[in-house]
């Protein structure tokens, strides 16, 4: 089986939230090109090198900023280049979340580490795809953006543009005009969620940096380790510091950040300490989570479980990895989480996909670094990934641009591309946004999957 599991890191960002000018086909027809030069490796099943090249273009329609000369997304232009003047600082760059012109550190950081995780995991996979480069220049875009927004050591900008503001504009956004205030966290107002975060994204891509370019992954894990002290040292809630992030990135509380950071420092650094910290905050403060749920933005408990299994081997962290992938496959305890007919592991209404996306990432690592039982982490994972590309009673693509029938209009602003500022004209969106992953179903109900732009 030549699956390439890097792909499942690289399509869950669109959902990881509520929700890029006239349309040029050139970038198109290079993503397709490229997608047929490594079509031959997709191996049996769905052409899983092409799902992943797209992916990754997907990131590049989400760049804020100014963008490179041989920026290979001809609809989408320089924008946001004020970003950070009002606070004396440049926080451009960067990327955009899900289908606004909001920048949100917690979900952008938490998707840079998972992202990173791919690599360090399937470097092979990547390579023999012909996507390596692309990865490292997805990475390093928003590394870029976290070291800056790390203006000073106990400071933070976690937050950029004004949601009610940046929501009631319906348009690209190289047209935005809207004031974009920038929102810090710090000593006296922390916010150990975000620094956390922020810390495994960098710590992550120091690793994956280390045999590319030294310098860049020293200064990566030098930003790492005085974010993760930063986080420990003034604990607290970052939407208690950043009020406008409470209705839209409220974090239910940032223990499972302390104990992810702190071991993708000891992964980085091999630091013992990092590892003690970890693994004291884990029992005092997760080891009776009931795992019942998946890893996410907001949660990183069940990511922490698998690092600290891979990590000391214990059977401790083990046994909880195998009760929560047990729940998502043949059941633990005579509980299962709930299956559409045609075979998706269906968690919530709100983004079921991306929840299935992120397990079935997470099952495979666990299954090619720790243990499989008789196959079933590998097989669930594999079949919930071909699900998402066409293997489902529709048999359509929840990947815009690739597969059969795929969405044509997600919510969206940039690759809608209206020019009159409303959600309604046109009727089908101006661009192809290539490589993003759609809500999927709203019910555990395979039929429930509408492709409605006005369906955040």
């Amino acid at each position: 089986m030549r699956c390439f599991r890097g792909l499942c890191t690289a399509v869950v960002f669109m959902s990881a939230g509520p929700c890029l000018f006239a349309e040029g086909h050139s970038a198109a027809d290079s993503a397709n090109q490229e997608a047929e030069t490594h079509q031959k490796l997709s191996g049996d099943g769905f052409g899983y090198a092409e799902v992943l090249q797209k992916a990754l273009f997907f990131f590049d329609a989400q760049r804020s900023g100014d963008l490179p000369n041989d920026f290979r997304v001809a609809w989408r232009g320089d924008s946001a280049l004020d970003d950070g003047k009002d606070a004396g600082i440049d926080l451009t760059g960067g990327y955009y979340d899900a289908g606004d012109h909001m920048k949100f550190a917690l979900p952008l950081a938490s998707a840079l580490t998972l992202l990173a995780w791919g690599g360090i995991e399937y470097r092979g996979g990547y390579e023999r795809a012909g996507q390596w480069s692309h990865l490292l220049d997805t990475i390093r875009w928003g590394t870029d953006w976290i070291m800056k927004a790390h203006a000073s050591k106990d400071v933070f900008y976690a937050q950029v543009g004004d949601p009610r503001s940046d929501h009631s504009f319906w348009g690209p956004p190289e047209a935005m005009k809207m004031k974009r205030p920038a929102f810090k966290i710090d000593a006296e107002n922390p916010g150990s969620e975000i620094a956390g975060e922020a810390a495994a994204a960098l710590a992550a891509a120091g690793i994956l940096f280390r045999g590319e370019d030294l310098p860049y992954s020293q200064n990566l894990l030098s930003h790492a380790k005085a974010l993760f002290d930063f986080a420990d040292r003034h604990r607290g809630n970052y939407v208690d510091a950043i009020p406008a992030a409470w209705g839209y990135y409220h974090s239910s509380g940032y223990h499972d950040e302390l104990v992810w950071s702190a071991l993708w420092l000891y992964k980085a650094t091999g630091n013992v300490e990092y590892l003690r910290k970890a693994e004291s905050i884990y029992r005092e403060s997760l080891a009776n989570v009931s795992m019942r749920w998946t890893h996410s933005w907001d949660d990183k408990s069940y990511g922490a479980a698998i690092l600290l299994a891979q990590l000391t081997k214990s059977d401790t962290y083990r046994e909880a990895v195998r009760r929560w992938l047990d729940y998502w496959t043949t059941g633990d305890q005579g509980e299962r989480i709930e299956y559409t007919p045609g075979g998706l592991a269906w968690l919530d209404s709100w983004g079921s996909l991306r929840y299935s996306a992120t397990t079935a990432f997470l099952a495979f690592i666990y299954a090619d670094t720790v243990e499989d039982v008789d196959s079933r982490y590998r097989d669930f994972a594999r079949q919930q990934i071909d699900y998402i590309l066409g293997a489902n009673p529709q048999g359509r693509s929840y990947v815009v641009g690739f597969g059969n029938n795929p969405p044509r209009n997600p919510h969206h602003r940039a690759s809608h591309g209206s020019l009159k500022q409303t959600i309604e004209d046109p009727l089908t969106n101006r661009h192809i946004l290539y490589g993003a992953l759609v809500g999927g179903p709203s019910s555990a109900d395979d039929s429930s999957y509408v492709d409605d732009r006005t369906n955040f």
